[in-house]
C-alpha cells in the first residue's frame, strides 16, 4: 500500500547540553483508561501501551511501517499471510516470546469484555490462525486483505503465559503486566502517574533512561509550568497560546508536527426524540431534526473553520473538508474545506421546516483534545447565529467518552487519530454501520449507516492494488461527506514542549514516548 509521509521534526539543542539523566519526566494532558493492551482502542493508552508491550510491526515517527517482533512478512497466496518473528526476544520475566503468544493475542484482543472501542476492527478479517513453528505465523484471511501488516501494527502481542485467564483488572493492577518492550511495568495511580523500569535486556537496544514517569496533568497551566520549572523533560498538548513563551525561555524549546488526528462534529442520526433538542419553548421535537441531510449541511454551512483555526487553535491547525490530512493516502482536493455560509444555512434550515430554529446542547471533552472546551464554545456561538440556540456543555474525558458510547447525545465533538496513516481506519471505525459482531462501526457513535459506504470500504480493504484501492476509498469517503455522516472541522498541528540540551522525535500519531527522547549529544 502506498502510505503518505508526514515530516516529524527532530529537534537538536540549542544551548547547553543536558546530561543523561537516570529519570525521564514526562506530563501528559490525558490520562488512560486502563493499562490492558487491548481494552480501549484510545490513543492515550496505546502510547503508554507501547513501552510495554511491541507490536509484531512498529510505525515510526511517519506511520512508516518497520519490522517489531515480526522481522519479515508475505502474502503467499490471496488469503494466506506468514510473518517470520524475531529470534531471541523474551518477556520481562525471561521467558522466551514464540509464535503461540501472536496466536494468543490473536485471539483476545478482539474479545476483552466491556471495551469501549475494540480491537476487533483490526483482527476480524482473521480467519484461522497457524502456528507453524516458535518463530513462523501464518494468517489464513476471510478475502484478499492486502492492509493486514499495517492492521497488525495498531496493537501490541501479550503473553499466553500471563495473559490467559488474565482480566483487564490483572493488567490494572500489574498481575499481567509482562510484555515484551523496552520499559517494564512499576506502578499505576489512575489520574496521577504511571512508572516504568529500563528492560535491560530489550531486543532493540537499551534505553538511555533507567526510569520513567509519566504524570497526567489535565491543566494546561499546569504542564507549561511544570516544564517552564524544571519538573519535567517533556509536556504533550502544548497550549497553543504558549509556543511562543516556551520558544523564548533560553531552557525549553517547541517540537511539532501536522497531526494524523482528524476533529469532527457528530450529530444524532438515529430514528428517536434526540435527547438534547427542544423547540424555543423547550419542548421535545416531534421528530430528531438531524436526521434530515438538509440540517446536518446547515451545521457544516454554520462553521467559520478559518476562524477556529486561526482564533482558537493560533494557527496550529489545518481546516479540512474531509477525514484525511492533506496529501495523505485517500485525500483528495474533491473535497475542499466547506467555506463559511450562514446566510446559506438559516436557508436550509427554514427547507428543512425550521424557520426559526431550534434549542441545543452540544457535549465536549474538556481535557482530551488541544482547546477541546474553547472549540466546543466557538461552535455553540456559530451555531446560534444561524438559529440554532446551543448550549455547551464541557465535561472531564472519562466521563464525556462513556456517555457518547451509549449515544447519549444529541450532537457532539471529537476527535480520531488515524493510527493506519490510511482511509479504511476513519472510514470503518466512525462512518461505516455500527456492527458489535463484527467490529465495524467501533467509534461511529452518531450511528450513521449508508449500505454504499459499507460497501466501499469492505471493497477497499478486498483490492490489491493501491491506485484502485486509493479511488474506492475516496469514493466512500465523497458519499459519506455527502451525506454529513459527520462534520469535518480541522487537523491539529502535534505540539510538545522540550526541554533543552534533548532531542525528540514528533510523531504524527500524537504519541508522546519515552523512546522518542534522548540526550541531544
Amino acid at each position: 500500500m502506498a502510505c503518505a509521509l508526514i515530516p516529524s521534526l527532530t529537534l537538536m539543542p540549542r544551548g547547553a547540553q543536558a546530561q543523561p539523566a537516570p529519570t525521564l519526566r514526562i506530563a501528559v494532558e490525558a490520562d488512560i483508561t486502563s493499562t490492558d493492551p487491548h481494552y480501549h482502542n484510545l490513543a492515550p493508552n496505546k502510547a503508554i501501551s507501547a513501552h510495554f508491550f511491541d507490536p509484531l510491526i512498529l510505525q515510526d515517527e511517519q506511520q512508516r511501517l518497520v519490522p517489531g517482533l515480526a522481522v519479515s512478512w508475505r502474502a503467499i497466496d490471496d488469503t494466506t499471510w506468514e510473518f517470520k518473528l524475531r529470534e531471541g526476544v523474551t518477556w520481562h520475566d525471561d521467558s522466551p516470546f514464540t509464535a503461540d503468544d501472536v496466536a494468543f493475542t490473536v485471539q483476545r484482543a478482539p474479545a476483552v469484555p466491556n471495551s469501549p472501542s475494540s480491537f476487533g476492527l483490526y483482527i476480524r478479517q482473521i480467519a484461522e490462525t497457524t502456528v507453524v513453528d516458535a518463530h513462523t505465523i501464518r494468517f489464513r484471511t476471510t478475502g484478499v486483505f492486502p492492509l493486514m501488516p499495517v492492521y497488525l501494527s495498531t496493537f501490541g502481542i501479550v503473553s499466553r503465559k500471563h495473559g490467559e485467564g488474565a482480566t483487564t483488572a490483572d493488567y490494572n493492577n500489574g498481575r499481567a503486566m509482562v510484555g515484551t518492550g523496552p520499559y517494564r511495568f512499576g506502578t499505576w495511580a489512575q489520574g496521577d502517574r504511571i512508572t516504568m523500569e529500563r528492560n535491560p535486556a530489550y531486543w532493540g537496544g537499551v534505553q538511555p533512561w533507567a526510569s520513567v514517569t509519566t504524570r497526567f496533568m489535565r491543566s494546561p497551566a499546569s504542564r507549561v509550568a511544570a516544564l517552564l520549572s524544571g519538573d519535567v523533560d517533556l509536556i504533550d498538548a502544548l497550549p497553543t497560546s504558549d509556543i511562543g513563551r516556551v520558544e523564548r525561555d533560553a531552557r525549553t524549546q517547541v517540537s511539532r508536527t501536522v497531526s494524523n488526528r482528524n476533529m469532527y462534529v457528530f450529530v444524532d442520526h438515529l430514528d428517536r426524540l434526540s435527547p438534547f433538542v427542544t423547540d424555543r419553548q423547550g419542548r421535545p421535537l416531534d421528530r430528531n431534526p438531524f436526521r434530515d441531510v438538509r440540517v446536518r449541511q446547515a451545521v457544516s454551512l454554520a462553521v467559520n473553520r478559518d476562524a477556529i483555526v486561526t482564533r482558537v487553535m493560533d494557527g496550529a491547525a489545518e481546516a479540512t473538508g474531509q477525514v484525511m490530512p492533506r496529501g495523505w493516502f485517500g485525500w483528495t482536493p474533491t473535497l475542499p474545506p466547506p467555506a463559511y455560509d450562514p446566510e446559506g444555512a438559516r436557508r436550509l434550515l427554514a427547507e428543512a421546516g425550521y424557520p426559526n430554529g431550534f434549542n441545543l446542547t452540544i457535549h465536549c471533552s474538556n481535557n482530551r483534545y488541544v482547546n477541546d472546551e474553547r472549540i466546543c464554545q466557538a461552535l455553540g456561538q456559530m451555531l446560534t447565529r444561524i438559529g440554532i440556540q446551543t448550549t455547551v456543555q464541557a465535561l472531564p474525558f472519562a466521563t464525556w467518552i462513556t456517555a457518547a458510547s451509549r449515544q447519549d447525545y444529541s450532537m457532539l465533538f471529537g476527535g480520531w487519530g488515524i493510527d493506519t496513516a490510511e482511509p479504511s481506519s476513519p472510514l470503518g471505525s466512525l462512518l461505516a454501520t455500527f456492527d458489535r459482531a463484527t467490529g465495524q462501526g467501533a467509534s461511529n457513535r452518531s450511528r450513521y449507516s449508508n449500505p454504499e459506504v459499507d460497501r466501499l470500504v469492505a471493497q477497499g480493504l478486498a483490492t490489491l492494488d493501491d491506485e484502485a484501492r486509493r479511488q474506492v476509498f475516496i469514493r466512500a469517503t465523497e458519499i459519506a461527506m455527502r451525506d454529513v455522516g459527520l462534520v469535518p472541522m480541522h487537523h491539529q498541528v502535534n505540539l510538545w514542549g522540550v526541554r533543552r540540551g534533548l532531542a525528540h522525535a514528533a510523531r504524527a500519531d500524537e504519541w508522546t514516548l519515552a523512546m522518542s527522547v534522548k540526550p541531544a549529544n
